[in-house]
């Protein structure tokens, strides 16, 4: 129905559109917590948890999807991933308890999945190599615009509408990606005639589900012990993957230098920096007594720059080496979160910006690069698993970051409501939490440097 240039155009506009209204909603419900907290009647533990089960099932899910969405139609399961997002975003909007929250937040994390892993692959499949680079730029900048929207627009709706209406907001959007999607008639088919592998999948879903819940309370015996039988899992998963003709997810592609190395880079980063918004929003709303609404508006600093940066990186990735422009990224970001190891009740509000600043310039020049490096480093073929890993290292490391959060929570405060009496205990807690996702991110900037000398595509 369209021309190739045309369709390049509206390919990246759905793309873009999708990631924006993903990111929206996710960073959107952080500063909803203490409300949802207060109607709910819900504890610290319990809080993240409303974050923590759609991070988790999206990183569970993308991997099996990466093939799935592939054999079937890219096309068509993001058709099928947009409707689903839709009603889980209805859902989450209706929810009368946190039981029935919990169920649509799942039915959202599908379809996220769906979301995630095909916003990469039709754009890698589309558009042209020489393009690519930018093409992904514009993509990740949906998503910091998405990120940087949701704090301000959520922190009014939340004080002025109520906080069902942040999952209400993007819809229409949403609706406006699925009607542009209608109008392209082509089909991209990844490994059509090639078998699911269902094996493969359950034993993946399985272990990392057990293993990133586990992660959660490896503060008790029962989560090392979960801990422990998820990495068993996940290493008879990796053992089958080998052998078999047909995997979900190939593991020979982690003989590549790069390959590996950015995604280990990736999920690193993530699992460094995801948890800084929640901490500052617990710190921002209970600590310094700041509304909602005044919140969001100091929460939208780090991805409004992300948003601005993110395309201008990908152009660079285009013309530089992209895991030196990823290195540099992390060492800005390490800078960033060193300030923030010495956060409490006098830390003045102008440091919190100069850190927010510093992690936004950071990350905008790690993020794209590196996904750039990611999907470069593979085959034609291979493209469609390496989208899942985009996906599947991010959502990891987000869930792990926040999960590290849960984790020392239970250590330092126990499960208990965030009230006065406790706040020293949350100051501790963020103190820790800073401290340990400083040292993960020197770990990201040796990683991001891994491979430059290699011979693997890029």
């Amino acid at each position: 129905m369209v021309n190739e240039k045309i369709m390049n155009k509206y390919v990246i506009l759905i793309a873009m559109l999708a990631s924006f209204g993903v990111a929206f909603t996710s960073n959107a419900v952080s500063v909803a917590l203490p409300t949802i907290a207060v109607d709910f009647n819900i504890t610290n533990i319990m809080q993240n948890w409303l974050v923590n089960i759609y991070l988790l099932v999206i990183a569970a899910a993308s991997v099996p999807f990466g093939k799935i969405c592939g054999k079937y139609g890219l096309n068509k399961t993001m058709g099928i991933g947009l409707i689903g997002y839709v009603v889980g975003s209805i859902l989450s909007g209706i929810a009368f308890n946190i039981e029935f929250m919990l169920v649509a937040r799942i039915i959202q994390g599908i379809a996220s999945a769906v979301l995630f892993v095909n916003s990469m692959a039709i754009i890698t499949e589309q558009v042209p190599p020489q393009k690519r680079g930018q093409a992904i730029g514009i993509t990740v900048t949906g998503v910091y615009l998405g990120l940087t929207l949701a704090p301000t627009v959520s922190g009014f709706l939340v004080e002025y509408v109520g906080w069902r209406s942040i999952f209400y907001i993007t819809v229409p959007l949403i609706l406006i990606s699925y009607y542009l999607l209608t109008r392209i008639d082509k089909e991209w088919i990844i490994g059509g005639g090639d078998p699911i592998d269902v094996k493969g999948s359950l034993l993946y879903v399985v272990g990392i589900l057990i293993l990133m819940y586990g992660f959660t309370i490896l503060h008790d015996v029962i989560g090392i012990i979960t801990v422990v039988i998820g990495l068993v899992i996940l290493a008879i998963f990796a053992k089958y993957e080998l052998k078999e003709q047909y995997p979900i997810y190939d593991m020979h592609l982690f003989r590549n230098v790069k390959y590996t190395s950015s995604n280990i880079a990736s999920l690193i980063s993530y699992f460094a920096t995801f948890v800084v918004t929640y901490i500052l929003n617990y710190h921002l709303q209970y600590l310094n007594g700041f509304s909602p609404e005044t919140t969001g508006l100091i929460l939208i600093v780090t991805p409004l720059i992300m948003a601005i940066g993110a395309p201008i990186a990908g152009r660079l990735s285009d013309k530089i080496n992209p895991q030196i422009l990823a290195a540099i990224g992390m060492i800005i970001v390490s800078i960033a979160l060193v300030i923030l190891c010495f956060l409490d009740e006098t830390t003045p509000l102008y440091m919190i910006f100069i850190s927010m600043i510093l992690q936004g310039v950071g990350f905008s020049l790690f993020s794209t690069p590196n996904n750039n490096v990611i999907l470069g480093s593979v085959d034609k073929k291979d493209i469609a698993t390496a989208s899942a890993s985009l996906s599947t290292v991010r959502t990891i490391g987000q869930s792990f970051s926040l999960g590290l959060l849960t984790l020392v929570f239970a250590y330092i405060m126990g499960n208990v409501p965030i009230i006065p009496q406790h706040y020293p205990q949350l100051i501790l807690s963020s103190q820790v939490t800073m401290i340990l996702s400083t040292i993960l991110c020197i770990i990201a900037i040796l990683l991001s440097l891994m491979g430059i000398k290699s011979g693997n595509k890029n």
